[in-house]
């Protein structure tokens, strides 16, 4: 496997450049060049490259050695295709270690998920090898927050930790259930979401979203041992993953009815705008404005 040498992070504006970039969209195509863009981990420019007489076709995903100048934009000069390499080097990854997060969600769990039917429905999921392998290689959104490979693990993590807080603080009746349904609520998404390459909806995930997917998946865990869970273990897991956006507007089947379904609602909310705020503060200099976010509605004052 070919080790990625440089990243577009460190390259300056008006230099000769060569170094290895994903194809992450393509913009425009016409008999004489491709605009499209391309990215490794460390961020993405808008390319223009010129077409081949050899034919050669860049798609989606293919990873190329260019050679080129940067400025504004990248006028690649000459180009090949590779199919060596990591795709870890050129996919935005979380900041934090991956095993690191994983521990610390396995620390609440033990702490929190103590009965019977909630440590027999984490461990369907968390004891998989290939779930947890999907899990930790997971995304949060394609554009929207945690869009970073762990992304989805790290958010689960938050809104864990944020339900915990908010159960404690006000005295929740079933903080276990809501612990449990913090852990549970975006699961859908390794099905939702395609990470192996630019960052997509799958057409699962386009025709069901992630909160249907995720409540499929909850049904087939308790399918597989129906008579272990109780009736409203089920209903409330199952109430908290369906009402978790909150408001019909927001994608959720049914709006909030339990004191379980409030407070993941309220601890994913918090983590998912936090998130796109320091996102945005990586990008803006103290003191000036970020650029406008869709997410939040609005520039910020950084």
């Amino acid at each position: 496997m070919i080790k990625k040498e440089n990243f577009l992070s460190d390259i300056k504006s008006d230099e000769n450049i060569k170094i290895s970039l994903m194809a992450m969209k393509i913009l425009f195509r016409d008999p004489a060049r491709i605009v499209c863009i391309l990215a490794d981990k460390s961020g993405e420019i808008k390319a223009n490259i010129p077409h081949k007489k050899d034919g050669i076709d860049i798609k989606e995903g293919a990873v190329l050695e260019i050679e080129g100048t940067k400025d504004r934009n990248l006028d690649v000069k000459n180009y090949e295709l590779i199919s060596d390499y990591n795709l870890s080097d050129y996919l935005p990854t979380v900041k934090r270690p991956i095993e690191e997060i994983m521990d610390e969600i396995e620390l609440y769990t033990k702490k929190y998920i103590i009965s019977r039917e909630g440590r027999a429905l984490n461990d369907y999921f968390f004891k998989d090898e290939t779930f947890l392998d999907k899990f930790k290689r997971g995304i949060g959104g394609v554009s929207m927050h945690h869009n970073y490979i762990g992304g989805l693990a790290e958010h689960t993590l938050n809104v864990m930790y944020l339900t915990i807080m908010l159960c404690e603080r006000y005295g929740c009746r079933r903080t276990e259930t809501a612990v449990l349904a913090a852990k549970l609520h975006d699961i859908g998404k390794i099905y939702e979401l395609y990470y192996d390459g630019p960052f997509k909806y799958t057409l699962r995930g386009e025709m069901e979203g992630h909160i249907v997917i995720g409540v499929e998946l909850i049904d087939k865990a308790v399918g597989e041992n129906p008579e272990f869970y109780s009736e409203d273990f089920v209903n409330r897991i199952k109430g908290c993953i369906v009402q978790h956006h909150g408001k019909l507007e927001y994608g959720s089947p049914r709006e909030m009815r339990m004191e379980e379904s409030f407070i993941v609602n309220y601890a994913d909310s918090i983590d998912a705008t936090m998130n796109k705020i320091s996102q945005a503060k990586d990008k803006t200099e103290p003191g000036s404005w970020s650029e406008f976010d869709r997410r939040i509605g609005t520039r910020l004052y950084l």
